[in-house]
């Protein structure tokens, strides 16, 4: 017994050491790469070397502030899929390890981004980071950088994350802290080399799945390795296969893009690329040979994985820092600078179904859940359930409008033109999430998946459950709040300044889709929902607030067709489309779009809602008829009934 717990204790502290080694030799080789870093630069774009300790500083300050982000996601990603919550809806004993190191690596996130708000700022600018912060001009090159601001978001962040988890051992805390975690970590990505140059559209999409698979795999892979008491089990394992997969794929397109067919040897770029992708694959490789044997991966296993994902984050924080190949040798033009791509003729029928521009993220999530939808259909029909087929068509129509919306002409020609954004726009806020609503996805997900067996760690089912009855989503789906950012948010998006920004980035017209989609279904959900949630009010409650909308979208219609200045005019102008006529004209379009739009969405829900209305009488009076039928009176019972609350009152 002796001999045993002395084994795991050295097991542990060789797997410490294999890891502070990988933390040691990437620091190092960052360090050599830094002192050729201001050359590259000057090579490559023309800019100013800010001198070997800035660049030193850029290098390391990146990776450092990667990996806490890193490590902070496998945290709150390992403690959501694998506590049990107590009865208060506190985690376990078991995940408080994990716990605390998501709380101390939240706070180096938190500082490390902070610092790289100025020493990005620095480098871009081309002046040493001491002269910058003695300078009066700070503020002016943080603005300035588009990487520095994107550092402040993942700043602002990680110190929401590290307050949050400071405060909270709940379960479902975990859950919402998950979403400044990602927030954070693609904040920077998207601002980098792939918000940049030609096809920056699909390279933006790109790396938010790219850099969110990495940062869980690469941070389940140190929990599991730092952390002795952990265990990992089979459904770790399985996350972190499908992080690879998703990641190995997601970057063999980030450097297509970035190299543009030019030898991957032939820059640091591509250097740190090759080293990065070797690694990947060869981690993921074990993790798939470990999966099929039915094997947990022992400590010496963990280590080795982990300092090769911390290897990872070094090399990717390299490339991050370096020129791709493809823009040395690409003549920019103003619409690679703020499209990405050419639109040569003005749109028709045609090439809004043709000019197709294939989204990543959006349009990938639109595949998967319409293919996960139907597995869990079938699976439903193979065991002898029914599951109407109306559901199943509503569901699926809305993935496939999801995926036209997002990855056809509809996409390419709204990034460029008012009008077509604000018809992408109707779509996402107002159609789609109907049909999407129809379709009832959580109800069948709650009948596919299976309970967890009595004494193991709650599954899909019960993470299903806890999120849907949690407090934060009764209040976002409470009919007020529902209502109040279906409608808020479009005067807020459009009438400040915030289109502005948003309409600049690819990551804005993300950000827009996923907003407009989420605050439309949860306005749906509570007026047509067949699932379970939110508090519904009665039917004609449900009408009146469903009618209530269309004063203020015929509002926004009229006021967006009335006005004299321009939303976005500034960025419409510099893409300047040549068969455009005019920007003003092409707003009035939108605005009109705007207010006649919503009439064939209103439609839909009245006629779901009186179907549902109908039906819901008719199982009233099919269950009054049972009870007549059984001799009971109608009558004495509700009398009963009165009496009892009366008294539970007076209690």
């Amino acid at each position: 017994m002796a001999r045993e717990l002395m084994s795991g204790a050295a097991s542990a502290w060789w797997g410490r050491l294999t890891l502070l080694g990988s933390i040691a030799g990437s620091a190092v080789l960052l360090f050599v790469a830094a002192l050729q870093l201001g050359a590259q630069r000057l090579a490559d774009a023309g800019l100013t070397d800010p001198g070997t300790t800035t660049s030193t500083a850029l290098l390391l300050g990146h990776w450092t502030a990667t990996l806490a982000g890193a490590v902070c996601a496998g945290a709150l990603v390992w403690i959501v899929t694998t506590a049990t919550p107590r009865e208060d809806g506190r985690i376990d004993t078991a995940s408080f390890p994990v716990h605390l190191l998501l709380e101390r690596a939240a706070i180096v996130w938190a500082c490390s981004a902070t610092s790289m708000v100025v020493i990005s700022a620095a480098a871009a600018s081309g002046i040493p980071v001491g002269r910058l912060i003695a300078s009066p001009g700070l503020g002016s090159a943080i603005a300035a950088s588009e990487v520095a601001r994107g550092w402040c978001a993942a700043a602002i962040c990680a110190t929401v994350l590290a307050v949050g988890v400071r405060f909270t051992l709940r379960w479902i805390g975990h859950c919402v802290a998950l979403l400044p975690t990602l927030i954070g970590i693609v904040a920077v990505p998207v601002t980098g080399n792939a918000g940049q140059g030609p096809d920056h559209d699909i390279a933006t999409s790109a790396v938010v799945v790219f850099a969110v698979a990495v940062a869980v795999w690469a941070g389940t892979k140190i929990v599991s390795a730092g952390l002795r008491d952990v265990v990992v089990r089979r459904r770790i394992q399985a996350m972190q296969l499908a992080c690879g997969a998703v990641a190995v794929l997601y970057g063999v397109l980030l450097a297509t893009l970035m190299l543009g067919g030019l030898p991957i040897l032939g820059s640091q770029y591509g250097r740190a690329v090759l080293v990065a992708g070797v690694l990947l694959a060869l981690v993921w490789l074990g993790d798939g040979a470990l999966l099929l044997m039915r094997r947990t991966p022992s400590r010496w296993i963990n280590s080795l994985s982990a300092a090769a994902m911390i290897a990872v984050t070094a090399a990717l924080a390299l490339a991050a820092n370096s020129v791709p190949p493809r823009f040395t040798v690409h003549e920019f033009t103003t619409w690679d600078i703020f499209l990405g791509y050419q639109l040569d003729a003005p749109p028709n029928p045609l090439n809004l179904i043709t000019e197709w521009r294939f989204d990543p993220l959006i349009g990938t999530a639109a595949i998967v859940l319409a293919l996960g939808y139907l597995l869990a259909v079938l699976r439903l029909r193979r065991r002898g359930d029914h599951w109407p087929v109306g559901r199943t068509v509503a569901w699926t129509l809305g993935c496939a409008a999801l995926l036209i919306a997002t990855s056809s002409g509809v996409r390419a020609y709204g990034s460029a033109m008012f009008s077509v954004h604000m018809g992408e726009h109707m779509a996402l806020n107002m159609f789609i999430p109907v049909v999407l609503v129809l379709g009832a996805p959580v109800t069948l997900a709650l009948r596919v998946l299976p309970a967890a067996p009595n004494g193991q760690a709650p599954g899909p089912r019960e993470w299903l459950t806890w999120l849907v009855h949690a407090p934060l989503t009764r209040f976002l789906s409470h009919p007020v709040t529902a209502f109040v950012l279906f409608v808020g948010s479009l005067y807020l998006v459009y009438f400040t300044p915030l289109f502005n920004t948003l309409i600049r980035y690819h990551w804005g017209h993300e950000f827009m889709s996923v907003h407009f989609l989420l605050t439309g279904y949860l306005y749906y959900w509570g007026i047509i929902g067949i699932d379970p949630g939110p508090r519904r009010l009665p039917f004609l409650g449900r009408l009146g607030l469903l009618f209530a909308v269309m004063p203020f979208h015929a509002f926004f219609g009229i006021a967006t067709m009335t006005m004299t200045s321009t939303l976005g005019g500034s960025f419409y102008q510099f893409v300047g489309l040549p068969w455009l006529q005019s920007i003003s004209d092409d707003q009035h379009l939108g605005g009109a779009i705007a207010w006649g739009s919503s009439e064939l969405p209103v439609i839909i829900v009245v006629v779901a809602l009186v179907a549902q209305w109908a039906r819901q009488d008719r199982r009233i009076g099919a269950r009054q008829d049972r009870h007549s039928d059984r001799g009971y009176d109608e009558e004495l019972d509700d009398y009963n009934a009165m009496l009892r609350e009366l008294a539970r009152n007076r209690r």
